[in-house]
């Protein structure tokens, strides 16, 4: 088959799999409180690229582990970044109206329903990691995933970048600066997913996670470069939110640092980073660096 065909297919196919495992994870829209419950459900389905399930799924394929194992992961990891996205768009943050190519969370329903839909997803990824029975590990690796979600969701990860963001605008940064914030922004929650992954293979040589997780750095940064330089080229119908909202909100971005090629010419560059880092893998890894690739060339 095609490589790009073989890619198609197993993100459709992922794509499908982590939507049908979410809905099946999420409250009810009939379950109280159904107000709060159906936010949660409408900012969740039907909707994103599934860019973290996504690297779950392909880290488990290099890892011979069936995908059972790993839907639970999958939703966490989806049901943190959601839950970050509502928060992202409410009117103290960016203020967005558009996301996913539809009203934003606050919008559609009210900004108190959006800030608690936020809550709840934060709190169920950690119910589905500390209880899903279809996470079958050792109990120190279950731990060690809610460990790692935390810890890459928290204040000296996705939450600390967003407050480094807040605090950039208008401000300039200098590019380990920048590199800094996206890191904790971006970075965390896409190395993050590739570090699940690795903790659902029990006993998984120590080497091997760290050539992992340094693929997952190099890609967490290059995905957020890349949304840097679509923030510039693209268009709203495109992106499926604002097209130009860095610029407008005065942030500091890779483009506005480095230039357009310059950016481009990073996040090449990561993505040789990236490819580097599972030189010792064999076949079964092939979709990780098709991911790679198609983080750097994606248009949305």
């Amino acid at each position: 088959m095609n490589p790009e065909h073989a890619l198609k297919d197993f993100i459709s196919a992922c794509q499908a799999r982590v939507e049908t495992a979410l809905d099946a994870r999420l409250p009810a829209i009939n379950k109280i409180p159904e107000r709060l419950h159906q936010a949660m459900r409408y900012s969740t389905l039907e909707g994103g690229k599934r860019m973290r399930p996504l690297l779950i799924y392909a880290t488990g394929h290099a890892l011979d582990l069936p995908q059972d194992i790993l839907d639970g992961p999958a939703c966490a990891v989806e049901f943190i970044h959601v839950y970050s996205l509502i928060h992202d768009d409410l009117p103290a943050m960016d203020n967005d109206d558009l996301r996913r190519g539809k009203p934003t969370c606050h919008k559609a329903y009210d900004e108190a329903t959006a800030i608690l839909a936020g809550d709840g997803l934060q709190a169920l990824a950690f119910h589905v990691l500390a209880g899903d029975p279809s996470i079958a590990v050792p109990a120190e690796n279950r731990i060690g995933m809610i460990e790692a979600l935390a810890t890459a969701s928290g204040s000296c990860g996705m939450v600390g970048g967003q407050a480094i963001d807040l605090d950039s605008v208008g401000k300039a940064l200098d590019l380990p600066g920048l590199e800094n914030m996206h890191i904790r922004k971006t970075g965390a929650l896409i190395r993050a997913s590739v570090r699940l992954a690795a903790l659902a293979k029990p006993n998984l040589a120590k080497e091997t996670a760290d050539k992992l997780d340094h693929y997952a750095k190099c890609v967490g940064l290059a995905f957020q470069i890349q949304d840097d330089i679509l923030d510039v080229e693209s268009d709203t119908q495109t992106l499926g939110k604002t097209q130009g909202k860095d610029q407008e909100n005065d942030k500091p971005t890779y483009p506005a640092l480095l230039g357009l090629a310059g950016a481009k010419e990073k996040a090449a560059d990561l993505h040789e980073q990236a490819l580097a880092s599972l030189s010792d893998f064999g076949e079964k890894a092939q979709y990780l660096r098709e991911l790679s690739s198609f983080i750097v060339q994606r248009r949305s």
